[in-house]
């Protein structure tokens, strides 16, 4: 008896903390939603940001110079993966190239490689920068993320004034140009298009989630690349389109919460009946 009421005991416990800890978890993946705070920023500012267009079809005619100085369709960057595109300018001092560090970093703990399962295209936003310049940074980002296959994977453009202006509106990238300070106002963010060109997910600021970029990316090549965890991580997560990042989807989790603790408890009520009914001759006896 003393067995049976412990085991009981055991597993009504095992329930409780299960479900407590689906719950804790839901509850923690909500309060990771930031509140959106109204500031005052400086005129120049004003008409800087990045409007989200998913599933707006980036114009793939558009043509650019590559690193060579040949000129290149965006259409020939896109067709056998996703594509992660970022909108920078090389001699910027300051947040471009924390973004383009940042990317770097990210995609190395990414399972899967540049110029493979996807590719990276960068653009100018100065149509003033020349290709020598995006040959050189080419060189060296290649060459931090250390994979061979890159230096035909990520490619870094140049344009003139009209190609980069059609390009940042149908991504809804705003910037402006200081003509005090000579250099380009700008929002952070990169942005995953699909193999045709639609965009799929906007990821924001100069540091990105290893697991943002690659849900991101597994989804926008419609599970073509990626594994079957990745798609259980799709399952579990979702989109946040104002935070730009992958959250826990909070009902999902309920979900399983419940289904893990009634399974529990059917397996508690099946090993209860079972002692009891071993317990039985004992008794008579």
């Amino acid at each position: 008896m003393r067995q049976t009421g412990s085991l009981r005991r055991a597993i009504i416990t095992t329930a409780l903390l299960s479900g407590s800890l689906f719950l804790g978890a839901g509850a923690k993946a909500q309060g990771q939603y930031p509140t959106q705070n109204i500031d005052v920023r400086p005129e120049l500012l004003k008409n800087v940001g990045i409007d989200q267009r998913l599933n707006n079809s980036v114009p793939l005619d558009l043509t650019f110079r590559d690193e060579t100085g040949q000129t290149v369709k965006l259409a020939q960057f896109f067709g056998n993966g996703p594509v992660i595109l970022s909108l920078v300018y090389y001699n910027c001092p300051m947040l471009c190239t924390q973004v383009l560090n940042g990317m770097e970093r990210s995609l190395k703990d990414v399972p899967m490689d540049i110029g493979k399962q996807f590719s990276v295209v960068t653009v100018s936003i100065d149509p003033t920068e020349r290709p020598t310049l995006a040959s050189a940074k080419r060189a060296l980002y290649t060459g931090l993320y250390g994979r061979p296959e890159a230096t035909q994977g990520w490619h870094f453009l140049t344009g003139d004034e009209p190609q980069i202006k059609q390009l940042a509106n149908a991504v809804g990238f705003r910037y402006a140009y200081d003509p005090a300070s000579k250099q380009f106002a700008h929002a952070s963010a990169m942005m995953i298009l699909t193999p045709e060109g639609k965009i799929s997910r906007y990821l924001y600021g100069i540091q990105y989630a290893t697991r943002d970029l690659r849900l991101g990316l597994v989804e926008a090549s419609e599970g073509k690349i990626g594994t079957p965890v990745d798609q259980i991580l799709l399952f579990c997560y979702h989109y946040d389109a104002a935070t730009g990042k992958y959250s826990l989807l909070i009902s999902r989790v309920l979900k399983a919460a419940g289904v893990f603790t009634i399974l529990v408890i059917g397996i508690g009520i099946f090993l209860l009946a079972r002692s009891e009914h071993y317990a039985l001759p004992e008794r008579r006896a």
